[in-house]
């Protein structure tokens, strides 16, 4: 085969663009190679372990003998019934363990498939933009096309009406209807938050015109200042139209772990445990047992996390204030969506280079995000709060040179 028909024998791939991160990364390990102690913000990593109590657990089931073989795709049923009992105290939302409720192998594997699940060629999907990559792009693997919302807003417009105003507008316009519409709220990356009334109108206008809905809950834990994210299923009649994606990423700690699921709608979730069937034997199982025990806990587990989240965005949020640059606190979510100052004469992967290069810090490019993510960095919470004032440090003095040369 020629060199031009193989890569013609990658269809699926060709329509997948380098992935933007890259290029930061591919300089962060240059330079940590050389010795430089490089502040990372870039990826929303958590670097708090679990609660002691979750990781013991992992270790006392690992050491039985008969826990090391394949284990249920669907997650095991004292898992289902747990995520189940979680959503019910949580968010006074009753589920059915068998029906309603499987678990993923993270959040991403669970979206992913499911889109494959529901989509075929030709078939559309409304997804706000900017938006964390796989949910644009699992539609696209899937051989779909996307139909891009703005979720950027200024004047003080509130977001919750212009998004479900520019939602009506997308979908009276698109021939034939989309299949479903993706959220994700709180939102990574602009930590956009919604109120109940939001996925109330969500739901009632998604009923009428047959669309599904599917939401990514991953900052379901991560919340400030009292605010509380609510959950879509919370929703009179949300489960004939929606199913969520509930993560242990984040509010638990357990990101590398690979527990999440996808709760609502039966027949979405039937139809993606049939796919899954074919695809994977799930987590192993002494995972899957500590994750009952970390849903079955005490929630001051989760709120203890959220805490830490806090503290540290009040450091970075105060300290970029400090550099001139205007932003609020944002409610949820373990980042900080800023925009470049205006006297920043770069474009978003411009500017992340240079806080790279000048400052040693990383941070996210707004356009890796989607073409409206363009003119914004995203600051992860990974860092300590002594860390993240050195980063403050870093950039003052970045700022100071960049401005010498204006």
């Amino acid at each position: 085969m020629t060199e031009k028909g193989m890569e013609w024998a990658f269809p699926r791939i060709k329509r997948l663009p380098p992935y933007v991160f890259a290029v930061v990364n591919e300089l962060k390990y240059r330079l940590r190679r050389q010795g430089e102690d490089i502040i990372d913000l870039g990826m929303g990593n958590p670097t708090n372990p679990p609660a002691q109590h979750i990781i013991d657990k992992l270790c006392e089931v690992a050491q039985r003998p008969n826990v090391h073989g394949y284990s249920a795709s669907k997650g095991i049923p004292r898992l289902r019934k747990a995520i189940c009992d979680f959503y019910e105290r949580r968010f006074g939302v009753r589920l059915d363990p068998e029906r309603e409720a499987l678990m993923t192998i993270g959040a991403k594997e669970g979206y992913s498939h499911l889109i494959l699940a529901m989509i075929s060629p030709g078939d559309s999907v409304i997804v706000p933009n900017p938006t964390y990559p796989i949910h644009y792009y699992a539609p696209i693997i899937a051989g779909g096309e996307v139909r891009s919302i703005p979720l950027v807003f200024e004047n003080g417009r509130d977001p919750q009406e212009e998004f479900l105003r520019r939602l009506h507008q997308t979908v009276k316009e698109s021939m034939p209807p989309p299949k479903a519409i993706v959220v994700s709220f709180p939102h990574n990356p602009t930590t956009v938050c919604v109120e109940k009334e939001f996925f109330r109108e969500l739901v009632r206008f998604c009923k009428e015109k047959g669309i599904w809905i599917v939401h990514d809950f991953a900052y379901a834990d991560i919340a400030f200042d009292g605010y509380r994210p609510p959950s879509i299923l919370e929703v009179e009649d949300a489960k004939e139209v929606a199913v969520e994606l509930y993560s242990m990423s984040k509010g638990f700690s357990m990101a590398g772990w690979r527990i999440a699921f996808a709760v609502g709608n039966e027949r979405i979730i039937k139809n993606l445990a049939h796919l899954k069937s074919y695809l994977d034997y799930g987590v192993f199982t002494p995972i899957q047992v500590a994750a009952v025990i970390a849903l079955d806990s005490p929630y001051e587990i989760v709120e203890r996390n959220a805490r830490t989240y806090e503290r540290r965005r009040d450091v970075l949020v105060e300290g970029l204030r400090s550099l001139g640059w205007s932003l609020e606190k944002p409610r949820a979510t373990m980042f900080v969506w800023a925009k470049i100052p205006e006297w920043i004469d770069m474009n978003s992967l411009d500017f992340a280079m240079f806080l790279l290069r000048e400052a040693k810090v990383a941070v996210s490019p707004g356009i890796g995000f989607g073409e409206y993510g363009e003119g914004y960095v995203r600051f992860a919470l990974v860092e300590n709060e002594l860390r993240i004032k050195q980063a403050i440090r870093g950039m003052r003095r970045a700022f100071r040179k960049l401005k010498a040369t204006v």
